[in-house]
């Protein structure tokens, strides 16, 4: 009786110690708790989100289902469904363009074609509005160039509205598709392609028949990513007269004070947003990829001579000169005659000093935590360990605007308790430490932008033989031991373009930094967006150009990522698409 006591503890222990294991594989404890801290801070405000909704009023509900919800669902389902045509057709046309064929400046198009990621959508959007304006350098050009000479007499149509908003958006985000339809189309097709055209198989039939089909899936995450930038996105749609629900979120919180409301349209969004995400995953479920020997090869493209190569390198650059060219050089033009006429304003220095501080300050707690998260995963390679870093990198699929209501309630918690703890020991209040000040912002951008961060450590991170974790640990070092000494040194590039991509992520952001900023505190984001409400466009060209000469420097890294994918074989083209998508 005595043994059968004393053999229960240990009983419990090791069937405690199993269950650890089945869930969790081998990650250590202390990994596994910062992990699940990482996850419990994403998750948090999206549960507090549901708890605004239910403050509002039956009467508010019926409010919103009447009046506000029918013309901002139809109009971002509209807008959805254009720009989700757009981003296909362009991203995949071109990248069967400059992979398929061979031309004059095929080379130098391949990576221009990414240049539109360098521009934020409400950058072009601003450089629209001037550029498009019935006075403006596009229309005025077109008429002098047909003889004409008054608005009157020759006008386009407006380009503040929904097909003006879907044009745009498609400029902008067509390389989500592009970089990953690109990368397959390079490496996976070659084999299948080049039996249909031994076959008897036309160019055309080649592309709809096998390599458009091989593409789907990237064409799919690509696709949907780029939808979820458009749902995002605050300051185009409001600058171009859309009121799409993340607008109808905006303005119910902050024009009309209310809440409530604004939780409960943001809910239907959340709603949309995880529906496109789980049916694009859906529709990618049966589809996956056979690599061989023979695939390795690289696509052999036709040679284009004359005029169709000429042809086809207009063809290409028409993306890059009206997604990048047009409004960056606009861009450029008036940053010139402003900084010529009143120099650079000092709140801009201030505005350039906030954004660089906050930016970098985010970039650091997410790229740590992206490491904290990517050996999480590879220590611990069960369900409970993915489960646990999946729910970590929800963040990236809430909208900014969502995601800022969200917060709301979690800062009001801890400032709470913060000033309770500080009163009774100090016998002081702390009030609003979190809430009012730059805490709710980094808060904010940590949880969008976590995904990004941790998306080339674990690219890299699988790129390291698990021999050398095991030779550290047989020569008696800790898991935090073979992390300092290997691991790091090891991921160097890969870190390099985490903190590269997060931070100018953190840059551009717009949504998350109009709602939870600071008072007084002002990025070139919200100063570019202040600027366009007012009408001074002149005056937010230094901001805006400033941001897109920020945003060049991944474009640089995504195309080399994508020659490196090229150079890797049919295993890196994917990951490196993919990875430049996440980005």
């Amino acid at each position: 009786m005595a043994s059968t006591t004393e053999l229960a503890p240990g009983r419990l222990a090791h069937w405690r110690y199993a269950l650890g294991r089945r869930l969790f594989g081998e990650a250590g404890g202390g990994w596994l708790t910062l992990t699940a801290l990482a996850a419990l801070a994403v998750l948090l405000p999206v549960f507090a989100l549901a708890g605004h909704a239910l403050q509002g009023s039956g009467d508010l509900w019926t409010h919103l289902m009447t009046h506000v919800l029918p013309q901002a669902a139809r109009e971002s389902l509209m807008l959805l469904a254009a720009v989700g045509v757009l981003v296909m057709v362009i991203g995949t046309g071109t990248a069967w363009l400059v992979t398929a064929y061979d031309f004059p400046g095929r080379r130098v198009l391949s990576w221009a074609l990414l240049l539109p990621l360098a521009v934020p959508t409400y950058i072009v959007a601003f450089s629209y509005l001037e550029l498009w304006h019935p006075v403006g350098p596009l229309q005025s050009g077109l008429r002098a160039l047909l003889g004409y000479d008054s608005p009157r007499d020759l006008r386009l149509p407006e380009i503040r509205s929904l097909w003006g908003c879907s044009l745009l958006f498609g400029l902008v985000l067509y390389p989500y598709v592009y970089m990953p339809a690109r990368a397959l189309f390079r490496m996976q097709a070659v084999a299948l392609i080049e039996a249909a055209r031994m076959l008897g198989a036309g160019r055309g039939r080649v592309f709809f028949r096998v390599a458009l089909p091989l593409a789907r899936p990237a064409i799919a995450v690509g696709t949907s990513l780029a939808l979820m930038e458009a749902l995002n996105d605050v300051g185009a749609a409001e600058f171009l007269g859309v009121r799409t629900m993340t607008v109808s979120i905006y303005s119910t919180w902050l024009n009309q004070s209310n809440l409530p409301g604004a939780a409960q349209i943001a809910l239907v969004m959340l709603g949309i947003v995880l529906s496109l995400v789980l049916l694009e995953r859906w529709a990618r479920r049966k589809q996956h990829y056979a690599g061989s020997a023979r695939q390795s090869q690289r696509l052999a493209p036709h040679r284009l001579h004359g005029a169709a190569g000429w042809f086809a390198l207009g063809i290409g650059s028409l993306p890059v000169l009206f997604g990048f060219a047009l409004p960056a050089g606009h861009l450029a033009i008036e940053a010139a005659k402003r900084v010529r006429f009143a120099g650079i304003e000092g709140r801009v220095i201030t505005e350039i000093l906030n954004t660089l501080g906050i930016s970098a300050l985010a970039t650091l707690v997410v790229v740590a935590l992206g490491f904290v998260l990517a050996l999480t995963l590879r220590q611990g390679r069960a369900a409970g360990t993915y489960v646990l870093v999946r729910c970590a990198m929800v963040g990236y699929a809430v909208p900014g605007t969502v995601l800022a209501i969200g917060l709301l309630a979690p800062l009001g918690w801890m400032d709470n308790f913060i000033d309770m703890i500080a009163h009774r020991i100090f016998g002081i209040s702390t009030g609003l430490l979190l809430s009012a000040s730059g805490a709710a912002l980094l808060y904010a951008y940590v949880v969008r932008f976590l995904t990004v961060g941790m998306g080339p450590l674990w690219s890299g991170m699988g790129r390291i033989p698990l021999s050398l974790d095991e030779a550290g640990r047989s020569l008696g070092a800790s898991a935090g031991g073979v992390a300092r000494s290997i691991h790091l040194p090891l991921l160097r590039p890969a870190t390099a373009a985490a903190l590269l991509l997060v931070f100018v992520d953190c840059m551009k952001e717009l949504p998350a930094t109009l709602l939870l900023r600071p008072l007084n505190f002002e990025t070139l984001a919200t100063h570019l967006y202040g600027e366009a409400s007012r009408g001074t466009y002149e005056s937010g060209a230094i901001a805006a150009l400033l941001i897109v000469l920020v945003g060049l420097a991944p474009v640089v890294l995504l195309s080399r990522l994508g020659e490196q994918a090229g150079a890797a074989g049919p295993e890196g083209a994917p990951s490196s698409a993919a990875q430049a998508a996440t980005a």
